[in-house]
């Protein structure tokens, strides 16, 4: 009878050890399959880098975070897009792309690195209000940029860090939008 109990016991104990790795595994597999795969948060996140760059001044790091959004665009999935939100998409990403790509081919030219970030942030704007920001994410706005005109962009934070400007007016600009 103890043989049996024994056995018993170590049994239950191994099946329980197989169910908690087998749950686990699961639990994983779940997080990742519940991932969208059409969420711009790779496209944000390089985006945002970029913003950041040019808000200090750095041609090289904003060169490098619009190659990197170059890549997030071509490597989005837009397959569970419904079929009016991919021609919406395809038409901004192919605009998005090539300012993306003018700001990754000229590490030593702000100025022309700020011209595209403009029309860039537009599109950024776009694509998020038709996929969804998937965090809380501020629309600011610097009133002086392009003579005047103004412009807005994208940041993660509700603080102030002008990309249009710098370091020389790194907090001209306020939130216009707030979106969730």
């Amino acid at each position: 009878m103890k043989t049996f109990l024994y056995s018993l016991t170590i049994s239950l104990f191994f099946l329980n050890a197989y169910s908690a790795n087998a749950a686990a595994k699961q639990a994983n597999n779940l997080t990742a399959d519940q991932t969208p795969k059409n969420s711009p948060a790779t496209i944000l996140d390089a985006y945002l880098k970029l913003k950041n760059a040019l808000s200090a001044d750095n041609g090289k790091n904003a060169a490098a975070a619009g190659n990197e959004l170059v890549k997030a665009f071509a490597g989005f999935d837009q397959s569970k897009l419904t079929p009016s939100q991919r021609k919406t998409y395809v038409d901004i990403e192919s605009d998005a792309k090539e300012h993306a790509e003018h700001i990754g081919l000229n590490a030593g030219n702000i100025p022309h690195q700020r011209e595209h970030f403009d029309m860039l942030s537009k599109d950024i704007y776009d694509i998020v209000k038709l996929l969804g920001p998937g965090r809380e994410l501020y629309v600011d706005r610097c009133p002086m940029y392009n003579k005047g005109k103004g412009a807005i962009w994208i940041s993660e934070v509700k603080d102030i860090k002008n990309p249009y400007f710098g370091k020389a007016m790194s907090t001209c600009g306020a939130i216009r939008e707030t979106l969730h």
